[in-house]
């Protein structure tokens, strides 16, 4: 229950709305014109008439972002259930585009949830649907098509399969492997998986034989299944009757095609034959006007009950801007049937203002507004007047009155001055902000202080309470507060406070894909037929699929490797994880081995050497930080817990882990390098703001350093506004600075008068000195030069690092996957974030003028990239020429600081449709309205530029467009059809690792740590190289740890000795010298720098059949995971998820779950191999790890099977009593105990043994 029902209740309560209730409960429908409304306190009115129906209240506002608002508003007013957002198609009337799937879905939620509520006549909850007018024209399947389309399933009911898979399909649902996005459908066996876009989780239904075994709603993350439920409805996945197509064909050939183009024509009639075919297609939705009957538009109104209210935020702009969105769509219909690109009598695919309002005019109205009614209007009962929406045509009743509140500007002082004067002339006094705890704890301290200063000056000593009753802070969020002085209250939200709106989204996160480490690896490292590939044992091959093949009469999957001379090796699935995809240091074709020669061993030792080298300089940067010490930071205190919980977002998973371990790391004592990769606009601002916070508490100083002027004023506006009502001093060094205010900034800093400094490279000057610097966060360090690198290395000795960036830059990457850097991936997109509509074609400028049309259309703006100064504004006169109707603004690095500073600003705040500009907008420009981006000429840009470009856009929750054009004419490079090609693949959001990874494989890792490694990389390819140097790194790791350990202990040995004896400490042997001390010299045991490998040959069929996954990629994905697991316990969790996944395991995969347990058994035990012959199994005893054979010998004394030998364990099958799987288990888990004995044994000699 909202924290605000209090107050809710005085307004519901108040004789003026107590005046709307009763008049909405008349028989005959009303029209009320409510006001003056104060704009700040509608939703509180809309909520209070809600709670005091027990019919769903429709609440219109103007657009998209005003309903976000509303919606966020009314969910802290009421219970977050009873409350909806109907959101518009992001579809554009007369355009071939899907709308998204995240529009759909939620619209399409808000209709069952009204159809439920209709069935099953539930009315406890007052329920508000917040929409916009764009939304409400739109329509959407009839009450009928709808109830034709749902279906009801329950436990144990009887429904065939087959039938149910065809229904769905024909009412539009998507086939897919696996189900992940709402309307989509698999089926494996006898278990479909179905995603209604109107729940918020999939559903898995299990079925014996026709009937419904279980109902399960499931994680399309995990693919697991979460919990169960008896019944459940599956509707329609969009809102056109798709299944009606006969009828839909017969309307779209009676058009007249003749009159469209050639290549119009041709489009048109391969979409007819995709819908004869009943095929789902790209541009389905552009046809959904001619599925449904002329002239029978439903829309969200015929869904509610007659009596449902209507309350409208101002009807006469809320009528405008439908009369406008009309006007837009009729001159691109006229513009489109003038190029032939549409026939003159397709239907129009909305309804306009009149045909929304006159469609039901029984129900009752509310206009809240500011303005009052003309005085001299007729102010009777206007039902009998008709339906023309003018104010002096609704009846006029007076709103309670609501006033604007005094606003702070971040100004705590006078804030809580206010606050205390107004509690002591009695006036009630809310305030709701994520900081409320840090407010009331200001207010207390305020009124603790007038209290002793009146008790200094009078004689009584009477205690007071230190906070009044009438003060409540309340944790939360609204858009806007206001003054009653019926009420005699005060209500204070951000905007008043602190002068800006908490946006925090209420919506649940369950469709939003959280991707683990496990599957990032999976990703990075996927296998593709024809993939050049890399065997860790048998070197470079090409991949040719999985095969299953039959040896010794036991049938098994295998990966079919092609080697030089079509030499083929057939490697189990098993050891899967022993191969990789092959990326080299350039773009040549690598050679392929030859099997049965030395040169791939020798390719190896080559490569192992050169790593060893590379490691041996990386361990020292490493030994240089662990030794180093740095400062520890506190842990959070309270004020740290206001801060963050003042983020106007929720919180992503990742975000939150990437939080997490920057914070511990600030907690050691050894200085953090920690790289966070984030995708752009994932929140790894967030991160470093909480993290600069945290080490301001501690009294140091925090250095931002960024790329551009742009981006430093981004972050000086983000971090001064977060951290307003804490004493923290922000400041920002850049050109935009004058040169006096500089110098002025440098002393302060100097002298520690300033926490936070944010600058460009000029933070970087010599004359730029810090009294107790504490942390570094460097934000896209690739965008920096060597000259730069360099002082920020001196910057960062004995400092925290904190590094941010989208594409992480090669070395920086592979430090961190070797080990020596530790890096938090962000790769979950913030609430409502829609993936980037990516197009990449030849230039066109009438697709251009359509381009930036439709993004003025629907409010927004655009970014045209032209990375050329001397020709920018030649491009931007011709596109002002193509583009009459937008205000155009020119931005390039080259303007002076003044200018670059006002072209900003202009765009920022929406005084310009286009900025015509360079790659100046690259780095962390964060503009939410400009959600089209057009790059000219994309062929000269490398692909992580492609990306972090096309990543200015997208950024809220509209979905954004991104047009890469090349001139038509120019014959495209490889490489450039790649990158083009990589980058509009990469369309799924978080994709910045993959675009890393994918410039690797595009341009080569040679460049990754020089040219001097360039060569063993092409040699081995850079998964293995990365391998090698990954584990030399961590053996290195352990070796320098055991090494500190040992003189650690030595040191304590000999300052005891010396404490007796009076002899002097040796002086230790080190190299690496860190503040006096130096890393201790290492050597590497290169056996240990390949992964374990247990070779099984077991008598089992050991396979995932066909029948039991059929689509060949998700086998294959599967194989993968199986093949990494290592633990019983993994194992154990895979076969559940099978279960699970799959339904019941066949016996060919029963037997792969056993022989991966067996695996699992014998890595744990280190066993080498497990044979088999016809009379017994013959185990490998671990050679490195000393077993006690007497003490196995009389642990298996009794039984005759078993033999132990000096390197096997033989098992004799014709001996057995239990079945052999029963036996080896036991042997394996006997082998497991014994090998953990004797290695606390061995640690406990060491110990004793160790020399004094």
């Amino acid at each position: 229950m909202s924290d605000l029902i209090p107050i809710l209740q005085k307004i519901a309560k108040h004789r003026q709305i107590r005046n709307v209730i009763d008049a909405l409960s008349q028989a005959t429908p009303q029209r009320i014109h409510l006001a003056p409304t104060l704009s700040a306190a509608r939703s509180a009115v809309v909520a209070a008439v809600a709670s005091q129906r027990d019919t769903p209240t429709l609440y219109v506002v103007r657009d998209g972002e005003a309903a976000l608002r509303a919606y966020a508003d009314i969910c802290q007013w009421l219970d977050v259930a009873s409350v909806l957002l109907f959101p518009a198609s992001d579809a554009i009337a007369y355009e071939h585009m899907t709308p998204g799937i995240g529009a759909v879905a939620g619209r399409l939620k808000v209709l069952q949830q009204l159809q439920n509520r209709h069935t099953t006549n539930t009315t406890s909850l007052p329920l508000v649907i917040v929409t916009s007018i764009r939304a409400l024209m739109q329509p959407t399947l009839t009450q009928e098509a709808w109830a034709e389309a749902t279906i009801h399933l329950q436990q144990e009911a009887q429904h065939n399969p087959d039938q149910l898979l065809q229904t769905w399909v024909d009412r539009g649902y998507r086939t897919a492997p696996t189900v992940e996005e709402p309307g989509e459908l698999s089926r494996r066996g006898g278990i479909i998986d179905i995603f209604p876009p109107g729940d918020d989780a999939p559903l898995r239904i299990e079925f014996f034989g026709d009937e419904i075994d279980s109902l399960r709603r499931f994680d399309p993350v995990t693919q697991r299944s979460q919990s169960r439920v008896r019944e459940a409805m599956v509707g329609p996945p969009f809102e056109a009757p798709l299944w009606q197509y006969e009828q839909a064909l017969t309307r779209i050939r009676a058009l007249p095609v003749e009159t469209l183009r050639q290549e119009a024509r041709e489009e048109w009639e391969a979409a007819i034959a995709r819908l004869e075919q009943q095929q789902l297609f790209e541009s389905q939705a552009f046809f959904a006007p001619l599925f449904h009957k002329p002239q029978h538009w439903t829309t969200l109104l015929d869904y509610l009950p007659t009596n449902s209210p209507m309350l409208f935020n101002e009807i006469q702009l809320i009528e405008q801007q439908a009369n406008e969105l009309h006007t837009q769509a009729e001159d691109r219909r006229m513009l489109q049937i003038e190029t032939g690109e549409l026939p003159p009598t397709f239907p129009r695919p909305y309804l306009i203002w009149d045909e929304v309002v006159n469609r039901r005019t029984a129900q009752p109205l509310i206009n809240l507004s500011n303005n009052e009614p003309d005085s001299n209007a007729d102010d009777t009962d206007i039902s009998e007047q008709g339906m023309v929406f003018l104010p002096e045509h609704f009846a006029s009743l007076p709103a309670p009155v609501f006033a604007n509140t005094d606003h702070f500007g971040g100004q705590m002082r006078q804030l809580v001055a206010d606050i205390v004067a107004r509690l002591g002339a009695s006036e009630h006094i809310t305030i709701i902000t994520p900081q409320a705890a840090r407010i009331q704890e200001l207010v207390t301290e305020a009124l603790a202080q007038s209290e002793t200063t009146a008790q200094n000056s009078s004689t009584s000593t009477e205690p007071k309470a230190a906070l009044p009753e009438t003060f409540v802070a309340i944790h939360g969020a609204l858009d806007q507060g206001w003054y009653n002085p019926d009420f005699n209250l005060t209500l204070y939200t951000d905007t008043e406070i602190f002068g800006w709106r908490q946006r925090r989204p209420v919506a649940e996160r369950s469709r939003i894909r959280d991707r683990s480490a496990e599957e990032r690896a999976a990703f990075l490292r996927g296998l593709r037929i024809g993939d050049h590939v890399v065997h860790i044992e048998h070197g470079i091959a090409i991949y040719d699929g999985l095969v299953r093949r039959d040896v010794g009469g036991v049938g098994r999957d295998y990966l079919n490797l092609r080697y030089a001379d079509g030499d083929k090796l057939y490697v189990p699935v098993d050891q899967i994880d022993r191969i990789s995809r092959y990326i080299g240091s350039g773009d040549t074709t690598p050679n392929l081995t030859r099997l049965g020669t030395q040169e791939w061993e020798r390719a190896k030792r080559r490569a192992r050497a050169a790593v060893q080298d590379l490691a041996d300089e990386l361990i020292k940067l490493y030994a240089q930080r662990q030794m180093s010490e740095g400062h520890a930071f506190s842990a959070d205190n309270e004020w740290q817990h206001e801060l963050e919980d003042a983020f106007p977002y929720i919180e992503t998973n990742d975000q939150l882990r990437a939080i997490s371990d920057t914070k511990s790391d600030m907690e050691n004592i050894q200085p953090m390098d920690r790289l966070v990769c984030g995708d752009v606009g994932f929140g790894k601002t967030e991160v470093a703001l909480r993290a600069a916070f945290k080490a301001v508490q501690d009294g140091k100083q925090v250095a931002i350093l960024v790329p551009t002027t742009v981006l430093a004023q981004q972050h000086f506006d983000t971090f001064t506004k977060r951290m307003t009502s804490f004493p923290v001093n922000v400041e920002m060094i850049s050109r935009l600075r004058s040169a006096s205010v500089q110098s002025q900034i440098s002393q302060r800093l100097a002298k520690g008068q300033i926490d936070i400094i944010i600058g460009t490279h000029r933070l970087l000057s010599k004359d730029v000195h810090f009294k107790d610097l504490g942390l570094l966060i460097i934000d896209e360090e690739q965008r920096f030069g060597v000259r730069h690198k360099e002082r920020i290395k001196q910057l960062r000795a004995n400092v925290d690092v904190l590094t941010l960036t989208a594409t992480p830059i090669p070395r920086t990457l592979h430090m961190a996957m070797a080990g020596i850097r530790d890096m938090s991936v962000i790769d979950t997109p913030p609430e409502d974030r829609m993936p980037i509509k990516t197009y990449v074609l030849p230039s066109d400028d009438r697709l251009t003028r359509e381009a930036i049309l439709r993004e003025i259309d629907r409010g927004g703006q655009v970014f045209y990239v032209h990375n050329r100064v001397h020709s920018i504004y030649y491009v931007a006169n011709k596109l002002q020429q193509l583009v009459p109707e937008a205000k155009i603004t020119v931005g390039h690095g080259q303007l002076e600081d003044r200018q670059l500073e006002r072209v900003m600003l202009d765009f920022f705040s929406g005084k310009a449709d286009v900025m015509v500009c360079t790659t100046i907008i690259e780095s962390g420009l964060d503009v939410p309205n400009a959600n089209t981006l057009i790059i000219d000429n994309a062929l000269n840009y490398g692909l992580a530029q492609l990306y972090q470009l096309r990543g200015r856009v997208g950024r809220s929750s509209q979905r954004a467009y991104a047009y890469l054009f090349y001139p038509p004419e120019r014959q495209m490079s490889t490489e450039a059809q790649e990158r083009l090609l990589a980058i509009q693949e990469a369309t799924e959001l978080g994709a910045g690792l993959r675009i890393a990874m994918r410039d690797l494989e595009i341009r080569g890792a040679g460049n990754l740590l020089g040219s001097e490694q360039s060569g063993h990389i092409s040699a081995v390819g850079f998964d293995l190289y990365t391998r090698l140097l990954e584990q030399a790194v961590r053996t290195l790791k352990e070796q320098f740890a055991a090494t500190q350990q040992d003189q650690s202990a030595e040191r304590t040995e000999k300052t005891a000795q010396s404490t007796q004896a009076e002899q002097p400490i040796e002086e230790q042997t080190t190299t690496a010298p860190t503040n006096g001390r130096r890393a201790p010299k290492i050597k590497v045991d290169e056996k240990v720098l390949v992964s374990p490998l247990v070779t099984l040959d077991l008598p089992l069929d050991a396979y995932l059949p066909h029948e039991y996954i059929e689509d060949d990629r998700v086998r294959l994905s599967v194989y993968q995971r199986l093949a990494t697991a290592e633990t019983t316990a993994t194992v154990r969790n895979l076969h559940q998820e099978l279960r699970d996944r799959f339904g019941n395991l066949p016996e060919p995969a029963e037997s792969l779950l056993t022989w991966l347990m067996i695996k699992a058994l014998a890595l744990q035990a280190s066993v080498g191999s497990i044979m088999t012959t016809a009379e017994e199994f013959v185990v490998r005893l671990p050679e490195n790890t000393p077993l006690d054979r007497e003490n196995l010998r009389r642990r298996f004394a009794r039984d005759r099977a078993i033999r132990v030998g000096p390197q096997f364990l033989r098992i004799d099958r014709r001996e057995l009593v239990d079945d052999w799987r029963i036996a080896l288990t036991g042997v394996l888990e006997t082998l497991g105990k014994e090998k953990v004995t004797q290695m606390e044994r061995l640690a406990v000699f060491r110990k004793q043994t160790r020399p004094s």
